[in-house]
C-alpha cells in the first residue's frame, strides 16, 4: 500500500523532469514570467473542467477560502522564482538548488504536520538524496562558482515556496480532496501571476513571440507540468505523509537526464545507473517507513 502510494507523486515528479529542457529552451520566444502565468493559466483552465466534470462543486469555509489564497500565493511565488532562476543558471546549478525541495519538504512536514521520524525514512532520504547527486555530477558536475546569484536565490525561493506549497495544502487535500485543492490554488494563482507577467512585458525589454513550437511547449508546461503533475502531487499527499511525497521528488533530475539522453542526444553520466538504482532504493525505505 505504502509503495503504491508514492506512485502518484513519482508520476509527477516524471512529468516535471523534461520541464527544465522545454522551459529554458522556451524562454527564447515567452519571458519568464510571463511563461509562468500562461503556465498556470492552461493548467488552472483544464484543471477546473475537471472538477466541474465531476459534479458538483462543494462550498467552502472562510478558513478553506484562505488556505486557497495562501495556496495561490506559493505557487505564484514558485512559478515566478522558479522560471527566473531557470533562465539565469544552468542545468547543474538548476538541479543542485531543486534537490532542496525535499529538505525544505520534510522539514516543514516534522514542524507543521507533526510527522514523525523514523532511522528508516531519514536513511532513505539520505540515499536517494545521495543517488540524485551522483546522476547530476555525472551527467552535469557540481560546480556552482560563477554562477548568477539572483538567479540561485531565485532558485532557493521556488524550492522553499514548492515545499511550503506542498505542506500547507495538506488540510485543504485531506478534506476536499487533490483535485479540488489544485485546481483553486492554480486558479487564486492566475490574477497573482497576471500583474507581474504584464509588467515584465510592459516595462522590459522582453517580447511574446508566437510560434507552433512556444504554444507546443506552454501546452505541455500547462497541461502536463501543471495540470496532471499538481493533481498527482495532491494525490500523493492526499493518500501519505509529507515525507513520503518529498523522497519523489528526488526522481525529478534523473527523468531529466533520461530525457536529455533521449530527446537531445546528451550523454548519461558514468554513474546514471547506479544513482538511478540508490534513488529507488532510497524512496522504497521512506515509502514503507512508519512515519507517523
Amino acid at each position: 500500500m505504502a509503495l503504491r502510494d508514492a506512485a502518484a507523486p513519482l508520476a509527477a515528479s516524471a512529468l516535471w523532469g523534461g520541464m527544465y529542457v522545454v522551459s529554458k529552451w522556451v524562454f527564447v520566444a515567452v519571458p519568464p514570467v510571463t511563461l509562468a502565468f500562461l503556465r498556470v493559466a492552461v493548467g488552472g483552465v483544464a484543471l477546473y473542467a475537471a472538477l466541474r466534470a465531476r459534479g458538483a462543486i462543494p462550498g467552502l469555509s472562510q478558513r478553506d477560502r484562505r488556505s486557497v489564497l495562501r495556496l495561490g500565493l506559493w505557487v505564484a511565488l514558485t512559478l515566478s522564482t522558479q522560471f527566473v532562476g531557470t533562465d539565469r543558471t544552468n542545468a547543474s546549478q538548476g538541479s543542485l538548488l531543486t534537490m532542496l525541495t525535499p529538505v525544505f519538504t520534510l522539514l516543514l512536514g516534522v514542524a507543521v504536520l507533526d510527522e514523525r521520524l523514523t532511522v528508516r525514512s531519514v536513511t532513505g532520504m539520505v540515499l536517494a538524496g545521495a543517488g540524485t547527486l551522483l546522476v547530476v555530477a555525472g551527467q552535469y558536475g557540481l560546480a556552482l562558482g560563477g554562477a548568477d546569484s539572483i538567479g540561485l536565490l531565485a532558485l532557493l525561493v521556488a524550492s522553499a515556496a514548492w515545499a511550503a506549497y506542498t505542506v500547507d495544502g495538506a488540510r485543504l487535500v485531506r478534506k476536499h480532496g487533490a483535485l479540488l485543492a489544485a485546481t483553486y490554488s492554480a486558479l487564486a494563482a492566475i490574477p497573482m501571476l497576471a500583474v507581474p507577467a504584464a509588467l515584465e512585458l510592459a516595462f522590459t525589454d522582453a517580447t511574446l513571440t508566437v510560434t507552433p513550437g512556444a504554444v507546443a511547449a506552454v501546452a505541455y508546461l500547462g497541461l502536463g507540468s501543471t495540470a496532471a503533475a499538481w493533481w498527482l502531487w495532491y494525490r500523493g499527499v492526499q493518500r501519505t505523509t509529507a515525507t513520503v511525497v518529498a523522497a519523489t521528488f528526488f526522481a525529478q533530475p534523473l527523468v531529466g537526464a533520461a530525457l536529455g539522453a533521449a530527446l537531445l542526444g546528451e550523454a548519461l553520466g558514468p554513474w546514471f545507473a547506479g544513482g538511478g538504482l540508490l534513488m529507488a532504493v532510497g524512496v522504497g525505505l521512506v515509502s514503507t517507513a512508519r512515519a507517523r
